[in-house]
């Protein structure tokens, strides 16, 4: 078995990381972000200095 070229080496991983880059692309354009629900310390109707109001 001969070993591989210079051309040919960097050829394949020339294409492998354009692959893994157009994979990763298509996955964050068919499943985009979405915005997290509020938790519970984030909730707007919460004041801050707890419960009894002065």
């Amino acid at each position: 078995m001969t070993p591989l070229s210079d051309r040919a080496v960097v050829t394949a991983i020339a294409c492998t990381l354009g692959l893994v880059a157009a994979l990763v692309f298509w996955f964050v354009r068919l499943h985009p972000v979405q915005e997290m629900p509020l938790q519970w310390r984030d909730s707007p109707a919460q004041q801050r200095g707890g419960l009894i109001k002065t």
